[in-house]
């Protein structure tokens, strides 16, 4: 498989030609762990159609916690206690045998079951209920955030303490912030076979900034079966957010 160029992952950003959302998401307060990991590891554990994405050789995981506003369908409007809910996601890197660059999730955690069950059953990505909370300083910049997938051990339940710092800006294409931010398609296997199937999500470049992170840990690694690597993030960053459109899964042919 050929590593997609530069212009091949520019042209991701656009808007999808002669389709129309499915759904509409706003994402906010995303902070982005980043860990180096060994690419002929992370290989080992992706279907055999992806190949593992890396910037000048190496291979990254992230861990990634936001919060899910005003989650909808397209022509419905938002619904009180089910629109507004907390996620994190264990995440990598990756491209297909077209050299189309996307995510591939290990786990995705939320705290709202019902999102948990029917993004599961539509778009077949390894959801799991959590229960999590969120706090913030009186002048709401620093956010605590803790997550705890049930029936695991308590012992692993995660918290992260953060807020940004500078002022915002957009990744420089070809930069490794571009690369690990910048992403608008997900891979999914689908169906008995395994099928392998894209997710395109449309918005605005990110708006990103430094982080201060006191407070963080790897649990979320652990619990999808990679080594906790027992070190601080190789690269953090934050973004106050993007409003997104999402597109249903397609089957890669």
């Amino acid at each position: 498989m050929t590593a997609p160029s530069l212009e091949a992952r520019l042209r991701l950003r656009e808007r999808p030609a002669n389709r129309q959302p499915v759904m509409v998401q706003n994402w906010r307060d995303l902070l982005f762990l980043h860990w180096l990991v060994d690419p002929a590891a992370i290989q080992q554990t992706l279907p055999p159609a992806l190949t593992v994405d890396t910037f000048e050789g190496r291979a990254y995981l992230g861990i990634v916690p936001f919060f899910m506003k005003d989650v909808r369908p397209r022509f419905s409007p938002t619904v009180p206690g089910l629109s507004n809910f907390m996620e994190v996601n264990v995440r990598t890197y990756v491209y297909d045998k077209r050299g189309v660059a996307g995510v591939w999730f290990y786990s995705l955690d939320a705290n709202q079951w019902l999102a948990v069950k029917l993004a599961r059953t539509f778009y077949k990505l390894p959801y799991f209920y959590a229960r999590m909370t969120e706090t913030r300083s009186d002048d709401g910049r620093e956010i605590a955030y803790t997550c705890g997938r049930v029936g695991t051990d308590p012992h692993l339940r995660s918290r992260f303490r953060y807020q940004g710092r500078g002022s915002t800006r957009q990744a420089e294409p070809g930069s490794l912030e571009f690369f690990l931010v910048e992403r608008y398609i997900l891979f999914a296997s689908i169906g008995r076979s395994n099928r392998l199937a894209t997710g395109q999500v449309y918005h605005s470049p990110y708006p990103i900034l430094e982080a201060d992170v006191p407070e963080w840990d790897a649990h979320l690694i652990e619990l999808d079966g990679f080594a906790n690597p027992n070190r601080p993030p190789d690269h953090v960053l934050l973004s106050p957010g993007v409003d997104v459109d999402i597109f249903a899964l397609e089957q890669v042919r």
